[in-house]
């Protein structure tokens, strides 16, 4: 067995999980028990397979315990993720049936107790016989079934505890929650809680969260963090915290490279700022943010675009027609396009793709289009806000130019957003349709900069083959804004 490290004050063994180790800032404390708790089907077998495989990685001797699985179908879950097994120790309930009716010259019939007796020594002598660093029981649900009382039930738990508080040995109890009960007995007892939540969505694949609710004596990320189970395991994105994670960068304009819009935002956008493009479908949003994209490129500047509303193909299609042609940037690898389902993503997990995209790649412009695909992505509307104020706050204080498009219901006159996020915006932007000389034309305004004055004009704007132009400030015109202005006399 592979001796613990005890000269740190408190040593921790690495999970397995990619993410998880960053919210238990390190890993979980060593030699203690654990309870891993969650709905079916929500990923503790994987979670707990990666703990194992993690310890024989490095040398240690691992175990696992199944008392609802046999070993054919926890082979089925390894082969699925492509694990080998072959050198962990694996002990089913069947192997401990045939020990406890070895035992005795009686009928298969013993009082509970008496049975949950001599499975619980049959795991202990397993235990001692294996001497391993890292045990998983899977799961408590057929020891609580056993136990009969619930008196009985944290009284096992209990000789569990004391048994491994004598062993350098670290222990996962997995509990799958069948009972119905929420049990507060083995909480209670155990060292540390991670609880794993399955939301099923409307619509695409289920929601699932992990939360920590304690680790006894040790510092750990609160809060829920967004878990994918893919091929090779699970994995989970920490909850961002934007406080955390603070840059240098000099506080500058960007411009598009159009003078009159670089007029009109009094000098172009910020960076470490965020921008929303608000307007109805066709206005001219999502070929704005194009134009910006590739002015950084022309700069040599890497962005990063997440796109919810049209494929990769249609975009780079419609951005070389329109005179911007993105092809050999993206070939280059200044300009990264990803096309992003929600019904197939996670915000955590699209969060921790802008980071990555942020911190490893360097990108110093980030596109989201659109707010609405993002938000059907959220698991609840409310989250929204507070997601992307974190989301928001991390990129500024990264020098990061944000541009988000937020498409509105309607197409002339009041206009009605599915949410209001214009608060979290350091700049706003306001294009629309309105009606002239018996055309309809499009029109853009600057509502607000926080990073500094901007032009009060609302100006047309044209796109065309040649890309974006905009024209002089619509003086003559009143009410263009509600998209059917009148024309003043300057006198």
């Amino acid at each position: 067995m592979a001796s613990h490290n005890h000269s740190t004050a408190n040593p921790r063994c690495s999970t397995g999980v990619e993410g998880l180790d960053v919210i238990l800032q390190g890993g979980l404390p060593t030699n203690r028990l654990y309870l891993i708790k969650g709905d079916p089907g929500v990923g503790k077998t994987t979670l707990a397979m990666q703990f194992l495989l993690q310890g024989q990685k490095e040398g240690e001797t691992s175990l696992y315990i199944t008392l609802s699985e046999t070993k054919d179908e926890i082979a089925t879950v390894a082969a699925s993720h492509g694990w080998d097994l072959s050198k962990l120790h694996l002990y089913e309930l069947s192997t401990i049936e045939e020990k406890i009716r070895g035992d005795t010259e009686s009928t298969f019939f013993h009082p509970s107790e008496i049975e949950l007796n001599r499975t619980i020594n049959a795991l202990i002598d397993e235990v001692k016989r294996v001497n391993p660093s890292r045990v998983v029981f899977d799961s408590l649900s057929e020891m609580r079934m056993l136990a009969d009382t619930p008196l009985r039930y944290r009284r096992q738990i209990l000789q569990l505890k004391q048994f491994f508080a004598g062993r350098n040995c670290t222990v996962l109890l997995l509990d799958d929650r069948t009972s119905g009960m929420h049990d507060l007995q083995v909480e209670s007892i155990a060292h540390g809680v991670i609880a794993l939540v399955s939301t099923a969505s409307g619509y695409g694949v289920s929601q699932r969260q992990l939360n920590v609710i304690k680790i006894r004596g040790s510092e750990f990320l609160e809060g829920s963090h967004d878990l994918v189970l893919r091929k090779g395991g699970m994995v989970v994105f920490p909850r961002l915290v934007a406080a955390d994670e603070k840059g240098e960068f000099n506080r500058e304009d960007f411009p598009s490279g159009v003078q009159e819009l670089d007029l009109l935002l009094g000098g172009g956008l910020g960076r470490g700022t965020s921008t929303m493009l608000m307007g109805p479908p066709g206005t001219g949003k999502s070929t704005l943010t194009v134009r910006f994209v590739l002015s950084a490129a022309e700069r040599g500047e890497k962005s990063l675009l997440f796109i919810f509303d049209e494929t990769i193909g249609t975009l780079l299609d419609r951005a070389a027609k329109l005179g911007m042609d993105l092809r050999p940037h993206v070939k280059s690898g200044l300009i990264v396009i990803e096309s992003v389902d929600p019904a197939d993503i996670s915000p955590g997990d699209l969060a921790h793709r802008i980071r990555q995209g942020v911190a490893n790649d360097s990108a110093r412009m980030i596109v989201i289009d659109s707010i609405n695909g993002y938000l059907n992505a959220m698991p609840a509307e409310r989250y929204l806000a507070l997601q992307l104020h974190e989301l928001l706050s991390y990129l500024n204080q990264q020098g990061v130019i944000t541009i988000m498009v937020l498409a509105q219901q309607g197409l002339i006159g009041s206009m009605q957003s599915a949410v209001d996020l214009t608060y979290l915006a350091d700049t706003v932007v306001l294009l629309r349709f309105y009606e002239a000389r018996g055309e309809v034309k499009q029109a853009i305004s600057v509502i607000k900069k926080r990073s500094g004055n901007h032009e009060r004009t609302i100006r047309e704007i044209r796109v065309g083959q040649e890309g974006i132009s905009l024209g002089e400030p619509l003086r003559e015109l009143q009410g263009v804004l509600t998209g059917v202005p009148t024309f003043v006399d300057d006198r």
